[in-house]
């Protein structure tokens, strides 16, 4: 006795794409995130913070103290608040 098993990809295929385009687009949003989650004083912070491939880089030196919640404007600092983002987003992508 053979048995066989006939996997129809033709429903799953779309699906999946349409949800790893999404994916492809959380570097970008944890980007914009990090950025208006970080303070303004003068600006220089959220100037001098880039998106290079899928890493998020603060080049500036008070990069570490300012995530740590060295300012009254994000006493949470970037990095957590950016995180529970990313966190929710994959979730919503994904159909959780």
């Amino acid at each position: 006795m053979k048995a066989r098993l006939r996997l129809r990809t033709s429903r799953i295929a779309p699906n999946i794409k349409r949800k790893t385009k999404g994916l492809d687009r959380i570097p970008k949003l944890a980007h914009d995130k990090f950025v208006s989650e970080t303070p303004i004083d003068t600006g220089n912070a959220r100037r001098r913070t880039r998106l290079q491939g899928t890493t998020i880089k603060a080049n500036y030196d008070y990069a570490v103290p300012l995530d740590q919640g060295s300012s009254k404007q994000a006493r949470l600092g970037m990095s957590r608040p950016t995180i529970k983002f990313i966190k929710a987003e994959i979730a919503r992508i994904l159909g959780r």
